[in-house]
C-alpha cells in the first residue's frame, strides 16, 4: 500500500475516533487552574522581579515543570510534522487542528501557573522558550522517516509518556493547585494517546508487517522531543533519578501496555518478515528489562551516596 492509499483506507477510522474523542473530551479553561490571587500579592512587592525564595517548588519539581513546559512549547513544530505525516484534508485535518488547539492549553496553563506563583525565574523561562522554539523539532521519531506509520507509532508512545510525566510531576510539586492542573493536562494527553493508538492498531490490521517494522524502530530509537532544550541532560537525569519518568516507567507503563493492546505477541497475521521483526522486538524488550535493573542498581547507589553526604 502506498502512503496515500493507507491514508485513504484509514480515514474512516480517523473520523470514527475523532467523533469518539469529541464525545469524551471535557471543556476546560486554563484560567480556572491558576491561583491569580498569588500573582496580585507578588505584584505589590515593588522592585522584585523574582528571587528563589518566592518559589515553593523543590528543585526536582522545578526541573520537571520546566522540561514539561518547554516540551509543550514546541507545538508549532509538532503541528507541522503531524499535518505532514497525516494530511490537512477532511477528518485528518480536523483532528490535527483540534489536537493542536487542545495541546496549546497545556503550555498556557503551565506557564501562567509558574509565573503567577513565582515557581521559577520568569526571565530565564522566557529565554529558554526562545531557544527551544528557535531550534524547533525536526522528525522526533529519530528514524529518518516522518511517514504515517512511524509518525503515528511515535505519538502513541510519546503521548502516553507525557501523561505519565505530567501526572508524576503534579505529585512531586506538593501543591494541590499544581497537582489538579497537571491531572487535567494528563487527562488530555491520555485521550490523545487513545486516538493515535487506535489509528496505529488499524494500520496493523491493514499492513501488519510494515506497521510492526515502524513500531519496532520507534521503540528501539525512542527519545522524548526535548533533547535540545537548555539543561536538558541535567534535568532529565534528575527526573529519572527521582522516579518522575525513568526506564522502568517507560517500559512498564508506556511500551508494554500499548503492545498488549495491539496484541503484538498474540496475533497471527504477520508474514515471514513480520515474524522476524517480532522476534527482534522481543529480544530488545528483554534487553530493556535487564537495563532497567542495571539502571535502578546504579540509581540506588547514587542516592545512598547522596544521603550519606547529607548525614
Amino acid at each position: 500500500m502506498t502512503p496515500l492509499q493507507l491514508l485513504r483506507e484509514l480515514e474512516p477510522v480517523a473520523e470514527q475516533n475523532l467523533n469518539r474523542h469529541l464525545s469524551m473530551a471535557k471543556e476546560w479553561h486554563p484560567h480556572d487552574y491558576v491561583p491569580w490571587d498569588e500573582g496580585r500579592n507578588f505584584a505589590e512587592m515593588d522592585g522584585i522581579d523574582w528571587e528563589p525564595g518566592q518559589s515553593r517548588l523543590s528543585p526536582l519539581a522545578k526541573a520537571a515543570m520546566v522540561v514539561n513546559l518547554l516540551t509543550e512549547d514546541n507545538l508549532p513544530s509538532y503541528h507541522r510534522l503531524i499535518s505532514e505525516s497525516f494530511s490537512r484534508d477532511r477528518a485528518w485535518g480536523e483532528w490535527v487542528n483540534r489536537w493542536t488547539a487542545e495541546e496549546n492549553r497545556h503550555g498556557i496553563v503551565m506557564r501562567d501557573y509558574l509565573v503567577v506563583t513565582r515557581g521559577v525565574d520568569p526571565v530565564a523561562l522566557e529565554q529558554a522558550r526562545m531557544v527551544v522554539m528557535t531550534q524547533g523539532v525536526d522528525n522526533p521519531t529519530n528514524t529518518g522517516d516522518n511517514g504515517l506509520l512511524h509518525g503515528v507509532a511515535y505519538v502513541t508512545f510519546q503521548e502516553l509518556a507525557t501523561r505519565v510525566s505530567h501526572r508524576n510531576t503534579g505529585k512531586v510539586c506538593q501543591d494541590p493547585v499544581a497537582d489538579r492542573m497537571l491531572q487535567r493536562v494528563a487527562a488530555d494527553e491520555n485521550l490523545h494517546m487513545v486516538f493515535y493508538r487506535n489509528i496505529c492498531g488499524a494500520a496493523l490490521d491493514l499492513v501488519p508487517d510494515d506497521a510492526l517494522d515502524a513500531i519496532t524502530e520507534i521503540i528501539r530509537k525512542f527519545k522524548m522531543p526535548g533533547a535540545g532544550m537548555p539543561n536538558f541532560r541535567r534535568n532529565s537525569v534528575l527526573i529519572a533519578k527521582h522516579g518522575i519518568y525513568d526506564l522502568r516507567q517507560h517500559l512498564e507503563e508506556v511500551v508494554q501496555p500499548v503492545l498488549r493492546k495491539w496484541n503484538i505477541f498474540e496475533r497471527n497475521d504477520f508474514g515471514p518478515r513480520g515474524e522476524r521483526i517480532r522476534e527482534e522486538l522481543g529480544a530488545f524488550l528483554e534487553k530493556m528489562g535487564k537495563d532497567v535493573v542495571r539502571f535502578e542498581e546504579q540509581r540506588d547507589r547514587a542516592l545512598a551516596r547522596e544521603a550519606a553526604r547529607r548525614a
